[in-house]
């Protein structure tokens, strides 16, 4: 059985003003090439579908489409988890219609998709199911693909999954413990055994994986926890995780447990990251045989730092096709004039970062600042401390202002 695993489109995000929808469409539709030339059988997408709770028309309508033509009108299976960004309640609204073309939304860690009442001329049928597992039959195989499905839940919604309220070093055991006890009652060698969910998952002992700015929030899952590698039960044969977007394995016991990446660069974190997904050649009992394919789509996010305005507009224009992060190190701010000459030499300049060069000089001297000097001159040095120049007139004015009508208060 061969699948494909994605995760993390954030379909709908943006870089600061920036859109970034052509180049989902465009790495979308890479991830559909892929499948398609590699006769993938399932797709599994572990979370954080969108960028939003309610994201924008476009977005909704490429997410749609592409688990349609993903879908192959229901000849391969394709089952998506709900992740921090996604409403689960929008991820589940379409289920029954979703069904019927061989899609499977899960978007709570207690969800149970409905087992088909009758085997018919489908590709794919829902055997079995149970809260946060589903057994699917593919009609090109004789053995069962059992998924247990963790999407993302706040600690709130994990109590409530795992019926209690202890603390959280009993939070992640119980989370365990109901992994165990689904895997021994549905995953035997007899089929395909998978675990996929949207979590912060490290290896014991080992320092956590990096993770972008965007997703420091649930470092430990809303309140959870860390999961750690062996918590999965000892009968998966692959962990399909979503949440950190660069493709990493976080350990290979007691099977490969796997970030697959997002499929673009979504913060200047992730500047020069090559993106993935996964392929999985997967049979009862036996380990997963892993590829990586690393995707060409999308615009690469690069970091530069220049010394000179002439250095800057020689290397943007070098580096057109690029989202870029600027630096330049200079004795002064940005002038209006120099902002508009790099902003002429690329149109993509997501930010622009001053360096003055007098601020370290001035930082190294701020503790001989003399206390004894009057309000208005300590002013002035603090200003020049924080931003390497002395204050406008105007700033001085309003400084003043503010002090008098505080001492006449």
């Amino acid at each position: 059985m061969r699948i494909l695993h994605t995760a993390d489109w954030h379909l709908g995000k943006r870089l600061e003003r920036f859109s970034r929808l052509d180049e989902q469409k465009m790495v979308l539709n890479e991830i559909c090439d892929i499948a398609e030339n590699k006769n993938v059988d399932v797709v599994l997408i572990a979370g954080d579908l969108f960028d939003v709770f309610n994201p924008s028309t476009e977005a909704v309508e490429l997410f749609y489409k592409t688990l349609k033509r993903l879908s192959d009108n229901g000849r391969r299976a394709v089952v998506a988890i709900a992740g921090n960004h996604d409403s689960p309640e929008r991820i589940e609204a379409p289920d029954p219609l979703a069904r019927a073309c061989g899609i499977y939304l899960s978007g709570f860690p207690n969800t149970r998709i409905p087992a088909d009442a009758e085997e018919g001329e489908q590709s794919v049928i829902v055997s079995n199911s149970a809260p946060g597992f589903l057994e699917l039959k593919l009609a090109a195989y004789d053995y069962p693909l059992r998924l247990m499905l963790t999407p993302y839940a706040n600690e709130y919604r994990l109590k409530a999954f795992l019926g209690m309220e202890n603390e959280e070093e009993e939070l992640r055991d119980l989370l365990s413990e109901t992994w165990k006890e689904t895997a021994e009652k549905f995953c035997d060698d007899q089929g395909v055994n998978i675990l996929m969910a949207h979590l912060f998952v490290s290896k014991r002992g080992e320092p956590l994986p990096e993770e972008t700015d965007d997703e420091k929030p649930i470092l430990h899952v809303g309140g959870a926890q860390v999961i750690f590698s062996d918590n999965f039960p000892k009968n998966i044969q692959y962990v399909a995780l979503g949440h950190l977007h660069r493709y990493q394995v976080i350990d290979t016991d007691p099977c490969p447990v796997v970030y697959s990446s997002s499929p673009l660069s979504y913060s200047f974190a992730e500047a020069n990251q090559t993106k993935y997904v996964v392929i999985l050649d997967i049979e009862p009992g036996l380990n997963a045989e892993m590829e990586k394919i690393e995707l060409q789509s999308g615009r690469p996010l690069l970091r530069v730092k220049s010394h000179s305005v002439d250095e800057a507009v020689l290397w943007l224009q070098e580096n057109q096709e690029a989202l870029v992060e600027l630096t330049l190190v200079s004795d002064t701010y940005i002038s209006s004039e120099d902002r508009k000459r790099l902003n002429q030499a690329h149109d993509c300049i997501i930010t622009m970062i001053p360096e003055i060069r007098t601020i370290n000089q001035t930082m190294e001297s701020r503790n001989a600042i003399d206390l004894q000097l009057g309000m208005e001159e300590l002013f002035v040095q603090y200003f020049k401390s924080k931003h390497g120049q002395d204050p406008a007139e105007s700033i001085l004015q309003l400084f003043s202002e503010i002090r008098s009508q505080t001492t006449a208060e």
